[in-house]
């Protein structure tokens, strides 16, 4: 089960791109300190630190619309797949193994992506209109093993951000941690790569066993 933004395609320099663009033109500058509020986390969340970070008058449903609006813009114009990313799905595919794409972007944005990426990668998509919580809680995880027919336990998640890992962990799944722009601490249970061009069929094999038994 994979997260897309960051983790699939490189989509997590836009998003932060459109959260400063839209910090800015509330007189706010976006530091490092901002990264745990903006880098994967969906965009109701974003808003909301911006919304009480500003202290403007516009809503924090405007400034998510804004935002969505941005974002979108930015990734039709630009969709780069992560290096291995596209040669691990193939191998999942030829080897004929289930996945789904979890994402906490709006539907809109996943559909963009998977316009440019291929569609047919997935046997299921989750966007963040999908579950009634979305990231960090469990719930997209657990939708999606639902869908698929498994257990959460014998799946893995492959995540780029904590928060997606923190998703992922609390739904049961063992997790492949490759971080993107935000560090993700060594815990149980938590495999860290530094790139998806190390993983391969046997690692995710040995990750979902691990978590079955």
């Amino acid at each position: 089960m994979f997260d897309m933004d960051g983790t699939l395609v490189d989509t997590e320099h836009l998003w932060w791109q459109a959260a400063a663009e839209i910090a800015t033109g509330l007189g706010l500058t976006l530091t490092d300190q901002d990264l745990p509020e903006v880098l994967g986390q969906a965009i109701e969340h974003t808003a909301g630190h911006l919304h009480r970070s500003s202290g403007t008058d516009l809503s924090e449903a405007e400034l998510a619309a804004r935002l969505g609006d941005s974002f979108a813009g930015k990734v039709a114009a630009e969709i780069v797949p992560r290096p291995g990313a596209l040669a691990l799905l193939a191998a999942l595919r030829d080897a004929q193994v289930p996945t789904a794409l979890v994402s906490a972007s709006p539907r809109r944005v996943v559909d963009l992506v998977l316009g440019s990426l291929g569609r047919d990668w997935f046997t299921v998509t989750l966007a963040a209109e999908d579950t009634e919580r979305t990231k960090p809680a469990p719930d997209p995880y657990l939708a999606a093993a639902g869908l698929l027919g498994l257990d959460p336990a014998g799946c893995v998640a492959v995540e780029d951000t904590p928060t997606g890992v923190a998703s992922a962990h609390a739904a049961g799944c063992a997790v492949l941690a490759v971080p993107s722009a935000v560090p993700i601490a060594a815990a149980p249970r938590v495999t860290l790569l530094d790139s998806l061009e190390r993983a391969d069929l046997a690692l995710l094999g040995k990750l979902a066993a691990a978590r079955a038994v």
